[in-house]
């Protein structure tokens, strides 16, 4: 309260941002799984109405055919697509649809990871300071930064699981903090298995039905098995995460840091 004016100040934009951020938490983030299971169902009519479905099996006989170089294009791909921000959903249907549900979570979940440390080699020390100016003002990246100069390679793993960014932007951010590189790679590759594994079987389950005519019952229960074991890893872990930043108080003046030695 102003003692000159008997009147209260208003409350710093960090705090009202914090509120505004609590208040929107609940509940916020129930049309990720409605989005992708609306995905895969797109999917599956496209596939019948173009008649990609007759011509799935062929695809995939011609991508085996090409050998390594095959898997290698695809990761190349999707190594460029992390990098210039491009949503990568399409692609991991894509790689469904090519390598199937095994080869699939194998080819993506290289290619993210190669991505995810590019995108970070590049913020940290080539386009640093446009990171910064992109980055430097968003209230939840600052405290982001704080704890993982604190608490490193939890929160690049918890952060991997709790989307309170998204990946291609996260990728970019870690790069201004001080956490190793070496321990950010391992996390990365790590904690983003559980939703490559989610889309590229849920994906694969959707296209083999329609190729087949009916319901691939053990992809099925594969994806609904990821799907539980996710949503359970995602809850804790954003348990861990608000614990940690209640622990570290890290407050809305902390700035990126420089890296590590």
């Amino acid at each position: 309260m102003d003692a000159s004016t008997g009147k209260t100040a208003p409350a710093p934009e960090s705090e009202s941002q914090d509120q505004s951020d609590k208040q929107k938490a609940p509940g916020g983030q129930w049309w990720r799984p409605v989005l992708l299971l609306a995905l895969l169902i797109a999917i599956l009519v496209l596939a019948r109405f173009l008649g990609l479905a007759d011509r799935l099996g062929d695809l995939r006989d011609w991508i085996k055919s090409l050998g390594a170089q095959g898997a290698l294009v695809f990761i190349l791909i999707y190594v460029v697509a992390v990098v210039a921000a491009v949503p990568a959903a399409p692609i991991s249907v894509a790689a469904a649809a090519l390598f199937g549900s095994v080869w699939g979570v194998i080819v993506i979940n290289i290619g993210a990871t190669l991505g995810a440390g590019l995108a970070f080699l590049v913020g940290r020390y080539f386009a640093r300071q446009a990171v910064v100016n992109w980055l430097g003002r968003i209230e939840k990246f600052r405290r982001l930064d704080g704890l993982t100069e604190e608490h490193g390679a939890i929160i690049v793993a918890l952060t991997r699981l709790v989307p309170i960014f998204p990946f291609n932007l996260l990728n970019y951010g870690f790069g201004l903090t001080r956490v190793p590189f070496w321990t950010y790679i391992f996390w990365t590759w790590l904690c983003i298995i559980p939703g490559t594994v989610l889309y590229v079987v849920g994906a694969d389950a959707v296209l083999q039905g329609a190729a087949q005519g009916k319901v691939p019952w053990t992809l099925v229960l594969a994806f609904g098995a990821a799907l539980i074991f996710l949503t359970i890893l995602v809850r804790f872990a954003k348990r861990r995460l608000q614990a940690r930043e209640q622990e570290g108080g890290t407050g809305p003046d902390s700035h990126p840091g420089g890296p590590s030695a």
